[in-house]
């Protein structure tokens, strides 16, 4: 088989297998795909920077039916957006004002994606405990007087980071809303995390276009695998325990997510 046509059908399988397990259990495609980029072979500014890409197009999607559903807090997505979409720029333009080529910040790269990698795998287990967490007293409920301020600090924090790792757009950014908001319909948690994940991952992946660490052959084949993938794992997910099945990979991503952060 040629080389090139064995490469597309492999990339468009990955794809297909991370779209599958998003629509599955629900969990964000960074969190899966960027590893998986690695395991082929791509230099982790390439893994990143092509997912950040195919996150922001394959979310669009979800934010256009919240949106019509009028299931998105705009303020809020505002609030998180004001400070993560300059702390997007301001990280890509360190990037390029203080190393020299890429190989040079591949290191803060990878210890970026084991550290999100394991808070998501955190909040994965933990969720229901998080969730209590917003109705109690003490820090959580001084956080919460202060929501709006925490906000958008934590928007800085996910800019900054989502920038350097492509993950917690997701399951962070819910974690974030759950606690700071706890009176917010869950439906409402998932549109508004959504809609905030779409700009920062676009202006955080066109940084990555102006850096070169886009490779738009496989954007192209992983968007051709996992657009029909997702819409099919999320129509078996219904029928399987979503809980097992997220609990499972919260194990695997914490597992994934303790060797880029050690290595």
């Amino acid at each position: 088989m040629d080389a090139l046509l064995y490469n597309v059908l492999l990339y468009a399988a990955a794809g297909a297998g991370v779209g599958f397990a998003v629509g599955l259990t629900g969990i964000g495609g960074g969190s899966l795909m960027t590893p998986l980029l690695l395991l082929f072979g791509f230099p982790a500014p390439t893994a990143i920077g092509t997912d950040l890409m195919y996150a922001s197009i394959t979310k669009s999607s979800g934010v256009v039916a919240h949106h019509k559903q009028n299931t998105i807090n705009w303020k809020l997505v505002r609030l998180l957006a004001s400070g993560s979409i300059p702390a997007s720029l301001f990280t890509i333009w360190l990037l390029d004002n203080y190393f020299h080529n890429s190989e040079a910040y591949t290191r803060i790269l990878t210890s970026s994606l084991g550290l999100m990698l394991i808070l998501t795998a955190l909040i994965l287990l933990f969720r229901r405990r998080i969730v209590a967490s917003g109705e109690s007293e003490g820090l959580v409920n001084w956080l919460q007087r202060k929501s709006q301020s925490v906000t958008v600090i934590m928007g800085i924090f996910l800019g900054f980071l989502v920038t350097l790792s492509s993950v917690g757009a997701g399951a962070f950014g819910t974690a974030i809303l759950m606690v700071l908001y706890p009176a917010l319909a869950s439906v409402r948690v998932v549109g508004t995390d959504l809609a905030h994940a779409v700009p920062l991952t676009l202006v955080a992946g066109f940084g990555h276009l102006f850096l070169g660490n886009i490779d738009f052959m496989l954007l192209t084949c992983l968007l051709m695998g996992s657009l029909p993938a997702t819409h099919f794992g999320a129509k078996i997910g219904q029928r399987l325990p979503e809980v097992l099945l997220q609990r499972i990979l919260a194990v695997i991503l914490l597992v994934i997510g303790i060797r880029y952060a050690l290595t």
